[in-house]
């Protein structure tokens, strides 16, 4: 296997781990756990998608972990300023 393949494979199982541990109800959506797999998972699928040069990929796997680092920060922020 490619290094490219092991990277994106490890990041697809994370994506999968963390839904699958979301719909078994293990874990929320909005948990810590939940985001920080999303995150981990979609940048190195984005990662892996940017070495085989695969632009949609690259697209959807960067906006998803944006989406998931904003939603981590939100987080973050919301806990730190609440009373």
């Amino acid at each position: 296997m490619s290094f490219s393949n092991i990277t994106g494979s490890i990041g697809v199982m994370l994506l999968l781990v963390a839904f699958f541990l979301n719909l078994f109800k293990f874990i929320s959506h909005d948990s810590r756990a939940y985001i920080i797999l999303n995150v981990a998972g979609a940048g190195l699928s984005c990662y892996a998608s940017w070495l085989i040069n695969y632009m949609p990929f690259v697209i959807l796997e960067a906006i998803w972990c944006i989406a998931a680092l904003a939603a981590f920060v939100k987080k973050i922020a919301a806990k730190r300023f609440s009373p």
